[in-house]
């Protein structure tokens, strides 16, 4: 693979937003169609053309989807070699790519592809890396908005004094620090691309719009790469089945609130998911108490979800884990602290115990079914 030279003096050169569009065995990735629909308004603000990265072998047919949300035109890297996962082959024709079309902006979804694909391209390309976004902007001003309203800073004071350039047209990669304690916004303003992996689930997937999916480009790219050093041999996937929180339309969590009695505490929570037809999720206290494990796990360290109903049972609200799950369609917080921060994002509180509580919710959803 070629040396890339990456300086200022060829940043102008940079322009258009890309997507990597994940796949794996012919199918997009969810977190794919969230990254795409958020590139195309981070391209509408810069004025430019938003692509789809597509690598694989004999893939062209996912092309559509990926314009229905909004892609202007999908880059095709179609070879037999592309068929499986391997870090060096996708990241020499990532590379290749890059260095030839030159995109200012690459996204990448924070899956456990993207997290060994991003960093080997970045460090190939000579350019900054910011790992596990929640989220992105690229005016100013939309930047400045999100502020106000997700941080306790005197935004407007910032502003005045220049701490904030209104002018800044970089790339601002939100994402949690010091364990989801704070959060870092960081910008790349040196090199070119911009490089971004972006957690799944933060970002809303927009609507499938097909005039979009048949007006796409697709623009095939000569796949070459160096002599590979990987080749899989099998695949072979794990028995052990994940809980599937970010497609849950149900989440029911749990928090220290069921420390007296864990077993009874999950156990109710499992007979309340299942009578609402949902899965169960957990604060960062359950999972690192080893109740639950972590694909359960609900915050800004775990996954963060959308669903129409959740339902938190002994969780407090500390700020990481309401920034996990406040955008849900209704909450519903069960707690014995009537000052607990839960609340002040819940629909419904009902301050008591849970295992007097979650009982007769049970009962009354079931009795409602019967009744219907």
């Amino acid at each position: 693979m070629a040396e890339f030279k990456n300086s200022g003096e060829n940043m102008k050169d940079f322009k258009g937003v890309w997507v990597f569009c994940e796949q794996r065995q012919g199918e997009l990735q969810s977190t794919v169609l969230e990254l795409v629909s958020e590139g195309r308004k981070l391209a509408d603000d810069l004025g430019v053309e938003l692509a789809g990265l597509l690598l694989g072998d004999n893939v062209e047919g996912l092309a559509k989807e990926i314009g229905a949300y909004g892609a202007d035109k999908v880059i095709l890297c179609d070879d037999p070699c592309l068929k499986d996962y391997t870090t060096d082959a996708y990241a020499d024709v990532i590379c290749n790519a890059v260095m030839d079309l030159k995109p200012e902006i690459v996204l990448i979804g924070a899956t456990n592809i993207g997290r060994d694909l991003g960093p080997r391209c970045a460090a190939r390309l000579h350019t900054g890396l910011t790992a596990d976004c929640t989220h992105l902007d690229v005016e100013t001003s939309k930047y400045v908005d999100f502020l106000k309203e997700n941080s306790t800073l005197d935004v407007d004071q910032m502003v005045a004094a220049g701490r904030i350039k209104m002018d800044d047209r970089n790339l601002k990669m939100t994402r949690p620090a010091f364990g989801g304690h704070l959060m870092a916004t960081i910008i790349c303003p040196r090199f070119r691309p911009q490089m971004s992996t972006v957690r799944p689930g933060v970002l809303k997937k927009g609507v499938y719009d097909e005039a979009k999916a048949a007006a796409v480009k697709v623009e095939k790219y000569e796949v070459k790469t160096d002599e590979l050093k990987t080749q899989v041999v099998e695949i072979v996937k794990e028995a052990k089945q994940l809980v599937d929180l970010i497609g849950a339309d149900v989440v029911v969590s749990v928090g220290r609130g069921i420390s007296k009695d864990v077993e009874k505490g999950i156990a109710l929570a499992e007979e309340l998911a299942e009578v609402l037809g949902g899965v169960v999720g957990g604060s960062r206290v359950a999972i690192d108490s080893g109740w639950l494990t972590a694909d359960h796990q609900v915050g800004q360290t775990g996954k963060t979800v959308h669903p129409t109903l959740y339902i938190a049972l002994g969780i407090s609200g500390a700020i990481q884990h309401k920034a996990g799950m406040q955008d849900s369609g209704c909450i519903i917080a069960v707690n014995k602290s009537e000052s607990a921060p839960i609340f002040d994002v819940a629909d419904y509180g009902i301050c008591g115990d849970l295992f007097k509580v979650v009982p007769m919710m049970i009962e009354t959803i079931k009795a409602a079914k019967a009744a219907k």
